[in-house]
């Protein structure tokens, strides 16, 4: 026979018992130390991005709503005039596009040769090592001494390229005066400079990936290329998407290259560069470069914010 046990006077007929309690954590001596050892690690980096990061970011923001020449004791406030002058002058469309077709072609640029150059080196030949090193080392070099290299070569002067072509009877184009002319240099120097860091990385991809699937398709009769794009390719999405982040971001705020191959920048004025050339070139206005670079930090926050949400969907993670 079962026994029923007898309710608890404090109960009342008819009614539910509610959830039970959650007792609260003690705060002991051994969560005091914890949290202390927490706080002495976390703090001085928090400050340091505070300091350095956020700080400058607000500080930014706020001269962008100035009236300031650089140097001068003295500003004006003027609200939002900063940006209606810039979306409204004749230089927008310009600067804007010429930042839209530099990223646009170096990051693609990059990660396709990028993507072609690391599966060359991924086969099983001798010499990958020396290959591996040689491709990789320019993205590790200055942007300044890559940049003067490049500049003597594309010279239409006294460079290499002028006198190779020379050679054969050609004349050198003026790489260096005709602004179509130079983004097109600047652009080739920094895919060059850049697809070493997107072979490298798509190549650590190519490796991580299942010998055993592979093998399985090639024993279902897949060639080479078939295995590549249905296999390969959508392995290497996070890989892709890696790299579409970082080179995007790197490509917008690309500056060494532009400022030594253009100083005055001619066809290569990108909205980074712009906002130097306004700050510290001949105009001094300090206030309406800070806004052209809030323009392009709220760019990059869409750009990432975008990617995000959008992209990384059809990111295939195994």
């Amino acid at each position: 026979m079962t026994r029923q046990l007898a309710p608890h006077p404090s109960a009342r007929p008819g009614r539910q018992p509610g959830p039970a309690k959650v007792p609260r954590r003690r705060w002991t001596a051994r969560s005091r130390r914890d949290f202390f050892v927490f706080l002495a690690m976390a703090l001085p980096n928090l400050v340091l991005i505070a300091v350095f990061t956020y700080r400058p970011l607000f500080s930014n923001i706020y001269y962008s709503t100035l009236d300031w020449t650089l140097g001068s004791p003295s500003a004006t406030v003027v609200g939002l005039g900063n940006y209606v002058t810039f979306f409204t002058s004749n230089d927008a469309p310009k600067v804007l596009g010429t930042t839209a077709v530099f990223t646009l072609v170096t990051v693609g640029g990059s990660m396709i040769l990028g993507l072609l150059v690391a599966l060359a080196l991924n086969a099983r030949i001798r010499g990958t090592t020396f290959a591996r090193s040689a491709v990789f080392a320019p993205y590790v070099l200055s942007g300044v001494g890559v940049g003067l290299v490049w500049l003597f070569i594309f010279d239409p002067g006294y460079g290499v390229l002028a006198w190779l072509l020379r050679g054969i009877g050609q004349q050198s184009p003026q790489w260096i005066n005709d602004p179509q002319l130079s983004l097109v240099m600047v652009i080739l120097v920094y895919v060059w400079k850049n697809l070493g860091y997107c072979a490298v990385v798509y190549l650590a991809g190519l490796q991580s990936l299942p010998t055993e699937v592979m093998e399985a398709a090639s024993l279902d009769g897949a060639n080479g290329f078939r295995r590549f794009v249905s296999i390969s390719l959508p392995l290497l999405s996070p890989t892709t998407f890696f790299l579409l982040i970082t080179t995007l971001l790197s490509s917008l705020q690309a500056f060494d290259l532009i400022r030594i191959m253009t100083p005055l920048g001619a066809g290569t004025s990108t909205l980074i560069y712009e906002a130097y050339l306004q700050a510290f070139g001949a105009y001094n206005r300090a206030g309406y470069s800070a806004a052209i670079s809030v323009v392009l930090f709220a760019i990059l926050l869409v750009i990432t914010v975008l990617q995000l949400r959008f992209v990384e969907r059809k990111v295939h993670y195994s």
